[in-house]
């Protein structure tokens, strides 16, 4: 059959470890034969971004901007322990975070379900999906370690240099541990129009939790925001498109997430989703089995997995070993991008190929053909067949031949 064609490429942003090595065998197995492949090709490799000195991160996040549409292999956060391995010359920052920044976007997960992987909770029916704000809180705080007794204060200072505030955060009377976080209106703002933005496009009630009786002021911040612009912008629309928004403290929402039956979205502050993104993960199958999506409220999108680079499989690898690591989330990055490439495009067609590449995978998997990692979580009782990547990868080929033949 015909190659399908694209008009404008993708942003590729490969990555490191295993998940490099997988990146390929998708490209040569699943996207190759059937699409002329148009991309435009950033490597974020911890040796392409040391020898640019991060540079290549930038580009590729200007990149994704432009074009609209990026998709994104699993890359190293270096810590010490990477500085020493990969010789570098200092320890370069999450290139999420930089993408994350650039695009002013919010981070969606939700898992991918198949019929032999139950949730842990037995009443979740549907996907839950995680909305994080991927800025400030925790992640850009500045820390010191309080040395012995002292006064520490929070001190605002205007743009006029006319101090405005200062309050005593704590009198030390011995050693201890301080940190001051932030956050800005403008970007808050821009997680709630991406959050009520998605929830009409996948028709989805919005759930959003903060503390605010405990933060009177930052979490207060977040749910006042939220608020005004659901009630001048999204109410209507939300009404009638028959799907609600919904505020509660997080506890609560904890509380409410467990006893439900799924199929909403959970927005939540960036440190909360970071946390439970992973614990929705696992309680539905594992990160492997997570899609990811950046969404920028000025309509740009970026596809990734949303675990790391599988290290320890990359080390036996090296020694001329297979594995068995699960390529199910990056086949999905590479889907969505399509995809919405596709709609973007108005190629009708494209969009159709990533609908059926995710429909292989889901055959390929309820056939019993998967990845050593799910074994242990399948349903006693289920006939399933073990397979190192490659194959699996394979596997999904046959299926996809099927369905395009039909």
């Amino acid at each position: 059959m015909a190659k399908l064609t694209m008009k404008t490429p993708l942003v590729e942003m490969d990555g490191d470890e295993m998940t490099r090595v997988i990146w390929k065998m998708i490209k040569d197995e699943l996207l190759h034969p059937f699409i002329d492949l148009k991309t435009q090709y950033y490597d974020l490799g911890l040796p392409e971004r040391e020898k640019t000195k991060d540079k290549v991160t930038m580009d590729a996040a200007l990149a994704n901007k432009e074009l609209g549409v990026g998709v994104k292999c699993a890359t190293i956060t270096p810590n010490r322990q990477r500085v020493e391995e990969y010789n570098l010359s200092e320890m370069w920052k999450s290139p999420n975070g930089t993408i994350r920044a650039v695009l002013d976007g919010t981070v969606f997960r939700a898992p991918i379900l198949i019929d032999a992987v139950k949730p842990v909770v037995r009443n979740w029916e549907k996907p839950i999906t995680i909305a994080r704000h991927a800025y400030g809180d925790v992640y850009r705080a500045t820390e010191y370690r309080v040395p012995g007794a002292g006064k520490a204060e929070l001190v605002f200072t205007d743009d006029n240099g006319k101090e405005t505030f200062r309050e005593t955060v704590f009198d030390f009377k011995g050693a201890g541990v301080l940190q001051s976080q932030y956050n800005k209106d403008d970007s808050i703002r821009s997680f709630a129009h991406s959050c009520f933005k998605y929830a009409l496009a996948t028709g989805q009630d919005l759930w959003f939790s903060t503390k605010d009786t405990i933060s009177k002021q930052y979490d207060q911040t977040f749910k006042l925001i939220f608020q005004e612009l659901y009630d001048t912008e999204y109410k209507a629309l939300f009404e009638a498109a028959g799907i609600t928004y919904f505020y509660t403290l997080i506890d609560d929402a904890v509380a409410r997430v467990i006893r439900s039956n799924g199929g909403f979205i959970w927005a939540c502050k960036n440190y909360d989703g970071d946390v439970m993104s992973d614990m929705v993960s696992t309680a539905f199958g594992s990160l492997a089995m997570m899609t990811s999506v950046l969404v920028s409220p000025n309509g740009q999108f970026e596809y990734e997995a949303a675990h790391g680079t599988v290290t320890k499989h990359y080390y036996r690898y090296l020694q001329g070993e297979e594995t068995s690591t699960n390529p199910m989330a990056t086949i999905y990055a590479w889907s969505g991008a399509l995809r919405k490439r596709g709609e973007f495009d108005g190629l009708n067609d494209l969009s159709a190929f990533a609908d059926a590449l995710e429909g292989a995978c889901i055959d390929t998997l309820n056939s019993g053909v998967m990845t050593k990692d799910l074994i242990s979580l399948v349903t006693p009782g289920t006939s399933v067949t073990p397979v190192c990547t490659l194959p699996f990868i394979k596997a999904i080929r046959t299926n996809l031949e099927k369905r395009l033949a039909q």
